[in-house]
């Protein structure tokens, strides 16, 4: 890619590589779906919350989703942060000619219903789209939120475990010898460490959230990528003109970066959005398990469990099912994509 007046062109390879990307048209509008799906999700509050975006008030404006207003800002009686769910809140707002926007759904991830029509989990109605789990909480906001969390949790995991993982496959790849045996008896060392055994110790000792959870799962996912880019820098480092550059007085670095890595990012690039799959569906069956997010977080497995828990309520087992079920299909469409958009005997006119 290079600025050529005034905007970035790609180069031959580049575009013969995007037009093999789009004639796989499944891959392409996944892409396109998967993408719009997570910009969305990146707006939940604005979309899913319990607290207005706009209200109204004796002709000032306030923005409850970014500030807390107490009640006394209205005309009540408390300091604490007003419940502009409750009738009395909106009365005080109404009589004084002010409106409330609400968001489209009127509840966040941890809002519980409390003046449901039947006990809890309730079915799917006008108010709640989906449903309540047992708790009473919207099963749409939770939807919503557990779909930005599982994608954010998996796109940092897989974005750090393959830098973590090409650096030591790279590094293995080209000394080779003595570095590579080293390190391949310890990775063999390490990946027989049973890492669910190791989360559930963890979980006894520690209360489990995103960062916690994200550095257990970091330490044992980085061998995903490493053998791919060894076997490729064990196949470049011996090629003529990686040689040339040897007998140029280019640094090792150099070579690594400059020679052998461009290549052997072809086929890593290729898996990422099958890592990106495999990241969310560990987060996810961490928590149907109950060892992942803390208890009440957000999370695409905890509603499953919930479905488990509750058959009584199918809604919440097919809410569950259907919306992993999507984002996983998603994500294997645009690998598969990629995977032709790199693969040389596809040349495209």
């Amino acid at each position: 890619m290079r600025l050529f007046g005034g905007r970035f062109t790609l180069s031959p390879i580049n575009r013969r590589r995007w037009r093999n990307f789009k004639a796989n048209r499944r891959g392409y509008w996944s892409l396109w779906l998967f993408v719009i799906l997570f910009v969305v999700s990146l707006f939940a509050e604005f979309i899913a919350n319990d607290k207005p975006l706009l209200v109204t008030y004796e002709g000032s404006a306030y923005f409850p989703v970014f500030v807390s207003y107490p009640e006394t800002e209205f005309g009540g009686e408390f300091q604490t942060e007003a419940d502009y769910r409750d009738p009395y809140v909106q009365k005080l707002i109404s009589d004084k000619g002010g409106h409330i926007i609400w968001p489209p759904v009127r509840y966040d991830y941890r809002t519980i219903n409390l003046n449901l029509p039947v006990p809890a989990p309730a079915p799917p109605s006008s108010e709640n789209w989906l449903g309540t789990d047992d708790q009473g909480r919207d099963v749409t906001a939770r939807l919503i939120y557990g779909f930005r969390i599982s994608v954010l949790f998996g796109l940092i995991l897989a974005g750090a475990s393959s830098v973590i993982g090409i650096a030591a496959g790279a590094v293995q790849g080209f000394f080779g010898g003595w570095t590579d045996l080293i390190f391949q008896r310890f990775i063999e060392i390490w990946t027989s460490v049973p890492t669910l055994y190791l989360l559930i110790i963890l979980a006894s000792m520690f209360e489990p959230n995103f960062w916690l959870l994200l550095g257990i799962l970091l330490a044992f996912h980085w061998v995903s990528l490493v053998g791919l880019v060894r076997a490729e820098f064990l196949r470049g480092r011996n090629f003529e003109y990686v040689n040339a550059a040897r007998a140029l007085g280019l640094s090792n670095t150099t070579i690594i970066f400059k020679h052998l890595l461009p290549n052997a990012m072809v086929a890593t690039i290729t898996f990422m959005p099958f890592i990106l799959n495999s990241s969310i569906t560990t987060l996810t069956s961490l928590d149907f398990l109950g060892f992942g997010l803390p208890p009440g977080s957000a999370s695409l497995g905890e509603l499953l469990a919930q479905g488990k828990a509750n058959l009584q309520a199918p809604w919440l087992g097919l809410t569950g099912f259907f919306s992993i079920a999507v984002m996983l299909s998603l994500l294997i469409f645009i690998g598969e994509a990629v995977r032709d958009a790199f693969d040389p005997r596809k040349v495209m006119q």
